[in-house]
């Protein structure tokens, strides 16, 4: 039986902007940061909601270490 590797959520020091959160989601879910970051700004001026989320993930993701 072979264990599966569990994957963790962090915010990545490496090729960051502000603060790394599209960088960590991005990694996690192995899509382009730069497309994440793109639909972040998109969904920002669409619905408006986007800083905030942002400023949240920023707070509730860990650093890497």
């Amino acid at each position: 039986m072979t264990k599966k590797r569990i994957k963790k959520l962090y915010r990545l020091k490496e090729n960051r902007i502000l603060g790394g959160v599209c960088t960590g989601l991005g990694k996690y879910f192995e899509i382009d940061p730069v497309l994440l970051r793109l639909l972040w700004i998109i969904g920002t001026l669409i619905f408006g909601a986007g800083v905030l989320a942002y400023l949240i993930a920023w707070i509730i993701i860990p650093e890497e270490k």
